[in-house]
Formats: structure tokens, sequence, C-alpha cells
């Protein structure tokens, strides 16, 4: 439970921190004053005792103790008789002060003093002035004991240690509002720099900027927010990016079959049909509308898995485990006649400079596709190369047609729209896009005979 009701809790990090500071301030305060008022309460104690053991020594010295009976000498100190002293004979008074009278509450509280014959001091009530302090002296010597008794008025001591306490609280006053005040400029100018990245990493997330805080020239708790925010920063690009990929891609692709449908219904609609040319305009409708679905089947589930798998994010990925996934993978989905899929990577090693969704998300349209097309067998393979490493996916079909070289890498294009394979062609100009994204690429070999080639450049790791 709260210890401040959420009224009077600070909303800011730097009111709270500033409260904590002046609570513990606060508190460290009032011990020191507690203490050193009690300290300085005791050594005007000490002051007035030391005070009264003088007098009741100077006292001492009138004093005769030699013959039955106490006698007091006259000397020319004689006037300290006259300044709160009472002198007994055991518990006889013998002098005591003019304006003392003998049943006041000085006197009594010194005929007490003098009975119990030790030296102690006490600090007795009276009228006025208030409160008074006591000492008692014992004098021996001779065939009789005295006892002399000072009193001291203890106003000024007090008035002494209220000074000194008012006084320490209008310190204690300034000091808090001092470390409230310095602990606030404290905290806002540490926190300034959380505040300035805040504001950067709003500004940058809107537009998916580049820019990064990294973790160089910052305190340590400074880096491991700039390491978070760098890290969510990325996160957030990367879904504008595919955002922004997947309007453009679904605009590009979806304009053909939505102006086929179209023109189909203005040609419809410019003079009487047929019930033949009704049934045939329908059937392209159908078509294109059928086309316009599994376009946007597939580039939502490219978008759904990119989301999960977070893609273009940084890492390495050993590349022999992927394609044997890969090729096992295609191996069991494989009807009807089998296509043996053979992995050739002999670098057991050799690591690709991609996470690893997003080399399988590279290779996976080409090693499909070569698969879909090939007579009996699909060759996969990497190499290293300068700079990067090649991945090389090749069958033994009847290849590429040469007039539809050009247009290979177009979204929605497919070579034969009739051969029977499922596919809205978009799988290798997906597959260039990702490559591409990571500094890569993926181009076919124009010049390979006797089935399909193609490369897929990529960084290593």
């Amino acid at each position: 439970m709260n210890a401040l009701p959420d009224r009077l809790t600070p909303k800011t990090l730097r009111g709270r921190l500033s409260l904590v500071a002046l609570t513990t301030a606060a508190l460290l305060m009032a011990v020191l004053t507690v203490a050193f008022n009690a300290v300085m309460d005791r050594h005007l104690q000490h002051q007035a005792d030391d005070e009264l053991r003088n007098r009741a020594a100077a006292v001492a010295t009138t004093i005769d103790t030699s013959g039955p009976r106490v006698r007091i000498v006259e000397t020319v100190n004689d006037g300290l008789l006259d300044a709160n002293v009472w002198i007994y004979d055991g518990t006889r008074l013998v002098e005591k002060p003019p304006r003392a009278p003998a049943g006041n509450a000085l006197t009594s509280a010194a005929g007490r003093l003098a009975a119990g014959g030790r030296g102690v001091c006490v600090t007795a009530r009276a009228e006025n002035p208030r409160f008074v302090r006591l000492c008692s002296r014992p004098v021996t010597g001779g065939h009789s004991a005295a006892t002399v008794v000072t009193a001291l008025d203890l106003a000024p001591y007090r008035n002494s240690a209220r000074t000194v306490l008012l006084g320490s609280l209008i310190l204690d006053a300034v000091m808090l509002a001092c470390t409230y005040l310095l602990t606030r400029l404290a905290v806002g100018r540490a926190l300034r720099p959380v505040r300035t990245m805040t504001d950067q990493a709003t500004q940058w997330s809107a537009v998916g900027s580049d820019d990064r805080f990294g973790a160089e020239h910052h305190p340590a708790e400074l880096a491991r927010l700039g390491t978070s925010l760098d890290a969510l920063l990325d996160r957030i690009r990367t879904v504008l990016r595919h955002e922004r990929q997947l309007t453009g891609e679904l605009s590009h692709e979806l304009r053909t079959p939505l102006t086929r449908i179209i023109i189909e219904l203005d040609w419809w609609r410019a003079r009487p049909r047929s019930a033949a040319e009704t049934h045939a305009t329908h059937e392209v409708i159908a078509e294109a509308a059928q086309s316009m679905r599994t376009i946007c089947d597939t580039l939502l589930d490219d978008a759904r898995e990119s989301a999960l798998n977070s893609s273009t994010a940084p890492g390495t990925a050993a590349v022999a485990p992927v394609l044997h996934r890969l090729a096992a993978n295609l191996d069991k989905r494989e009807h009807g006649e089998r296509i043996k899929t053979v992995v050739d990577v002999p670098d057991g090693d050799l690591e690709a400079g991609v996470a690893p969704a997003l080399l399988e998300r590279v290779v996976s349209p080409l090693l499909t596709n070569a698969v879909r097309y090939a007579r009996s067998t699909v060759t996969v393979s990497a190499r290293r190369r300068p700079g990067g490493l090649r991945i090389t996916v090749t069958d033994d079909g009847t290849g590429v047609p040469e007039p539809f070289l050009g247009r290979l890498f177009q979204p929605g294009r497919r070579a034969d729209p009739g051969d029977g394979h499922d596919g809205a062609g978009l799988g290798l100009p997906l597959a260039r896009r990702l490559a591409r994204a990571v500094g890569g690429e993926v181009s076919h070999d124009a010049g390979h005979q006797g089935g399909a080639r193609f490369w897929i450049d990529l960084p290593a790791g």
C-alpha cells in the first residue's frame, strides 16, 4: 500500500526522487538535531555545575571546622555568602541568602542536599526563578563537618538552549529546501538525456529512420537503454518496411486483374452480348478475381510470417542445416513422381550473415520452383566466394523459356499460367526483394543448359 494518497504522490520521476531525498534528509536532520541539542543541554548543565562547584570551593575557604562547632571566618569574600549560598553544620542551617526565607522551596531543597552528606547536584523547581540548579559540597576537618550548598538560576542556560534549538530548526529548514531544490536540479539534469532519447526515439520510429543511439559515449545505464531502444527501433522499422512493401505489392499486383475486370465489364456493357459472350466474360472476371484472391493470400501470408519471424533482424545462420531442412520438407510434400533433392554443402561451418528465417524465405521459393519443374533431380549447393557466399539451385527441367526471361522477376508473371501448377508468380520476386534487403541478390543463369539454374548471393556470417 502506498505511503501517500495517489493525489499527493508526484506524477514525475523527478518529483518522486526529490520527495524521497527530502524525506530521507528530513529524518536524518531530525536525528542529528535531537542528538545535537541533547549534547548541548548536557554541556550547558556541566557548565552550570562547574560554576556552582567553583563557588562552593570558594565559600569553603571561609568555613572553620577545627572547633566543636562550625564557624564562618570573616574575609574579603563575604560577598559570596549573599549569592545563593547555604551553609549547614550537619543539618543545622548556619547561613542562608538574605532573600531566601527559611521555609521556601530552595531552602528546603538545599536542606535535603545537606542531609545527604554527599557532593551532588540537582535541579529544583521554584517560583522565581522557575528552574534552579543546586550543588552541595561537604567540608570536613577538625571536630565538626559542614556542607556548602550553592544555587544558580538556569534561565540564561535554558535561553541559550532554546536559541540553539531554534537556530538548528531554521538551519534544518534551509537545508531541506536546498536539498529538495538541488535534488530536483540534479535529477532533472540526469534525466535530460533520457528525455532527449525518448523524443528522438519517437521521431525516428514515426518515419522508420536508420539513426540509432548506440552504446558508445553513454553511461552504462543509458547505454543499456540505448541498446533496448535500438532493438525496438529495428523492429519498428521492420514493421514499417513490411507495411510499405505489402501496400506497394498489393497495389501493384492487384492493378492488372482489376483492370481486366473493368475492361471486361465495360466491353460487356457496350452493346448486347450473346449468351456465349456473356459466359466468356464471366469466366474472365472469375479468373481475374481468383487471381486477386491468390495474390492477397500470398502477400498476407508473407506479411504474417515476416511479423512472426522478424526476418530482417540482424543475425547469422548455418547454411547446411537450413538447406537440409528445406529439402526434407519438400520431399515430404511431394506427391506423385518423386523428385530427388540433393544438398551439396562441403563446408559444414558455412554461415550466412542473415537470420535463419530470412535464409529460409529466400531459398524456399527457388527450391519449390525447381522441384515443381524438375524431371527427376534438384541440386542445391553452397560455396564461399569473396565477400560472401553463393547458393545455387539447379533443376533438370525444361528451363525458363527465352521469351519469358525479361519478365522472370516481375511480380504476378508466369511463363505458362495453364501448366497445372499453383502459384501467383510472386515467389521469385519475393526472394529477390528479401535478398536485396540484406545486401544480396537473386539472379538467373541464362547460359545454363539442361534445366534452370538460379544463384542466391548473400553476405557471409
